[in-house]
């Protein structure tokens, strides 16, 4: 998922935070930090949208030879079972 990151060590990471306190200041960093969530859980909701409007596309467009063969379940009735014939005749 932070493929696009590489690779933050804590002390990077301590770094990114020092540099964003001094640029917006300590009164504005939680409403900035609030925003920032917002906003990626905003992006994440639309992705994760789109992506399945893809894959409910790719899934329509799939003819039925390409789809692999699935067995339709039927439901099994008592009146469908033959009871089995629990005394046996024999003819002696």
């Amino acid at each position: 998922m932070y493929g696009f990151i590489g690779n933050i060590g804590p002390w990077e990471l301590v770094f990114i935070l020092v540099i964003a306190l001094i640029v917006v200041g300590p009164g504005k960093l939680p409403e900035v930090a609030k925003s920032m969530g917002k906003a990626v859980n905003e992006f994440k909701r639309a992705t994760t949208g789109v992506k399945k409007e893809f894959q409910d596309a790719i899934k329509f467009d799939e003819s039925p030879v390409d789809r692999p063969a699935q067995p339709i379940p039927q439901e099994i009735k008592a009146e469908d079972v033959e009871p089995e014939d629990k005394t046996e005749t024999s003819n002696n």
